[in-house]
């Protein structure tokens, strides 16, 4: 959709009550994927990538309970990861890429996850959204990863016009106090998930619908 004319001041006050409706919506919004430690967020955010947060979490139990670590999963081979990741789409090159971050861990980190994004995206299989979801999820540092939900609920929102991850996130980020970036992200995924959804877009019982410009046409 084309975006009608907004002043900076205005759309600010805008966002400002997006961000209200999204506290009021979804209080505890964290991420779905289940996880007891960063490593384990680690290895279950690469996994999503081109997958469901519900596929990951019926694969990473017995994955987790046969690696537990870094150091048990750098000692694995591609081969003997697949078959606890065969359900989630790529798994053959996931499985290489997960045995390859862990070695990365263990030769580089001393097993643990690093907090800084740049090191993170020195990992394989991780990229710019993959650090940023793990940095605030797991350690709390403010950011606002983009995907395919916030993306889409983002341009609906008319929050931001940009097409790739990395400027929609700055767009944003430009919008919402840096103390609530994480949280943003996250509502932004389930409201993404469950209400503003690709086809058929529940506009009617959207809390957001009043501060939507693309309500009337979903």
């Amino acid at each position: 959709m084309v975006c009608p004319k907004e002043g900076k001041g205005a759309k600010r006050l805008r966002a400002q009550r997006i961000l209200e409706a999204l506290k009021k919506a979804y209080p505890d919004a964290r991420t779905e994927l289940r996880h007891e430690n960063p490593f384990q967020l680690l290895v279950a955010t690469v996994l999503s990538a081109q997958a469901t947060d519900k596929s990951v979490n019926e694969a990473t139990p017995a994955l987790f309970a046969r690696f537990p670590d870094a150091f048990a999963l750098a000692q694995a081979t591609p081969e003997e990861v697949e078959p606890y990741i065969r359900r989630i789409g790529l798994y053959k090159t996931k499985a290489k890429n997960l045995v390859a971050l862990a070695q990365r861990l263990v030769e580089a980190h001393g097993g643990e996850v690093p907090r800084d994004k740049e090191a993170l995206m020195r990992l394989p299989g991780v990229g710019w959204k993959t650090a940023t979801v793990v940095l605030g999820a797991a350690f709390g540092v403010p950011g606002i990863a983009v995907d395919t939900h916030v993306a889409r609920v983002s341009r609906r929102l008319c929050l931001s016009e940009a097409r790739t991850p990395e400027k929609i996130g700055a767009d944003l980020e430009a919008l919402f106090p840096r103390e609530d970036w994480v949280f943003v992200h996250h509502a932004l995924v389930l409201h993404g998930r469950y209400v503003c959804t690709a086809r058929k877009p529940q506009c009617a019982s959207c809390p957001l619908a009043p501060l939507c410009p693309s309500r009337e046409k979903a």
